[in-house]
């Protein structure tokens, strides 16, 4: 077997124990299950020809990963417990660090890493004057609860939270306890944002912070409504297409002024820097490991598989916190929507007999099949995880993914203006105002579209969905 295929199956058998562990399954049974795979391989292996007996046998001790997968995952969970501290249901006063970006709206929302005689994380929420920064330590004196039972606590335990604390009193202590490249970034989006703020208005400046640093702090509850019901808001969740445009650009760039190992290099260096300023969300983190993995096989010379890239790239997300297979939504739908786009498009193509090379005004035919690629794999988990679907988004997708790229491109160019003067980027505003208006007027309008909605699917439905989708793609690609 060869190196790819080696690493393609040891990573999927540990991203498999991993999710076995997620759901809870006793580590006995997954060990138990996993050596009976391995023996079924090995029965495969007496009985098959020559030709394929190596391949079984490989599979076979791979097959144990799922185990390791299985292990690492409890190993983490049970560190995290044993080294949690927290005094819950009382009043305490305890000192902690701002350890993420604060969230920003109606309030703010820090990642609070406590400080000995405590030990973990805490979510604190207060109002949003006097604000705080990453790398402020802070003293409180409040109540500490235990998260709920459910998702929200699901996703907080994903974030290494254990601990909520509701405007509990507040003490500034002293700034800059955490990474100064993080606080650098972190300062950067934040002037970036008040550029926007400065010389466009409001809910436009939001929408471009949005797709261009994924901020959605500034968004009102009307507008997070007619994204969610027009199915744009991937738009500002930093997707790989956001991504994809960001690499495309930056490679462009750099090209004119360094070599091409200069540009790989920067590239590399820039979209790491990017992803940690825009708070590494799962989808960006996804779309920025793909796109380095690209790059370095164009660098190497060597085939790039997106079977392995997408497997490396979850296998890396996971072994840096294996909670996200389960409990981060954003996670799976950035996966599922890119497996759509990978395998379920061209099926399409085939079943539509749409010619591969597709040639449109603004490119609406090629959007069209992407998004609806998109949007049939992540169906059902957009019914389950936000309970509503609407098949127009079809069309609101197709009028508005035309002129994203542009977009994006003129807000970054606006941000650079800003900062060195603010009458050019005053006038500067005007072009970038135009584009986000009929891109605001397209969400608002086909939001307020409440037709054509699906809004609930059991869960045996899904898995039949999901089924069907297989079938038609394996019978399209025989074709």
């Amino acid at each position: 077997m060869r190196i790819y295929d080696i690493s393609f199956y040891a990573a999927g058998f540990f991203i498999f124990g991993v999710l076995a562990a997620s759901l809870k399954l006793n580590f006995s049974i997954i060990a138990a299950t996993t050596v009976l795979l391995a023996i079924i391989f090995l029965v495969f292996y007496y009985f098959q020809s020559y030709e394929v007996k190596p391949r079984k046998l490989w599979l076979a001790g791979l097959s144990l990963f799922v185990i390791v997968g299985a292990f690492y995952y409890f190993g983490r969970d049970d560190n995290q417990i044993k080294n949690l501290n927290l005094i819950f249901n009382q009043k305490i006063n305890f000192e902690g660090v701002v350890v993420k970006n604060p969230e920003r709206g109606n309030q703010q929302k820090l990642t609070v890493e406590s400080r000995p005689p405590y030990s973990g994380r805490v979510l604190i929420k207060l109002k949003n004057y006097p604000s705080f920064n990453y790398g402020d330590l802070i003293k409180f004196e409040g109540i500490i609860q235990k998260p709920e039972d459910g998702s929200y606590a699901n996703y907080l335990t994903k974030e290494g939270i254990f601990g909520i604390a509701d405007y509990p009193k507040t003490e500034f202590i002293s700034s800059d306890h955490g990474s100064k490249i993080k606080s650098s970034l972190f300062s950067l989006k934040e002037k970036t944002i008040s550029v926007f703020q400065r010389v466009l208005p409001s809910e436009n400046a939001a929408f471009l912070a949005g797709i261009t640093l994924g901020e959605r702090a500034e968004f009102s509850k009307e507008f997070k409504e007619a994204m969610s019901k027009s199915g744009t808001a991937h738009l500002v969740a930093l997707s790989g297409y956001n991504i994809t445009i960001l690499v495309l650009a930056v490679a462009y760039v750099l090209s004119f002024f360094a070599s091409r190992r200069l540009v790989f290099w920067l590239t590399l260096l820039i979209i790491t820097g990017f992803v940690a300023m825009t708070g590494a969300e799962a989808s960006v983190v996804r779309a920025a490991i793909m796109g380095g993995i690209v790059l370095l096989a164009k660098r190497a010379n060597r085939l790039y598989s997106f079977r392995n890239a997408i497997v490396i790239a979850a296998f890396l997300m996971i072994l840096d916190n294996p909670k996200v297979l389960s409990f981060d939504a954003g996670f799976q739908l950035s996966f599922i929507a890119l497996l759509g786009i990978v395998y379920l498009q061209p099926a399409i193509q085939k079943f539509l007999k749409i010619p591969v090379e597709i040639e449109s005004v603004l490119g609406w035919k090629e959007n069209l099949l992407t998004t609806l690629s998109a949007q049939l794999a992540v169906l059902p988990l957009l019914v389950l995880y936000f309970g509503n679907f609407s098949l127009i988004s079809l069309l609101s997708n197709i009028l508005i993914l035309s002129v994203v790229p542009l977009t994006m491109a003129l807000g970054f160019v606006l941000g650079f203006i800003g900062f060195i003067s603010y009458e050019l980027s005053l006038i500067f505003s005007w072009f970038v105002n135009l584009l986000l208006s009929y891109e605001t007027f397209i969400i608002k309008f086909f939001g307020g579209l409440n037709i054509f909605r699906i809004d609930s699917m059991s869960v045996p439905l899904v898995f039949i969905y999901y089924i069907v989708l297989v079938v038609f793609i394996f019978q399209n690609e025989k074709q």
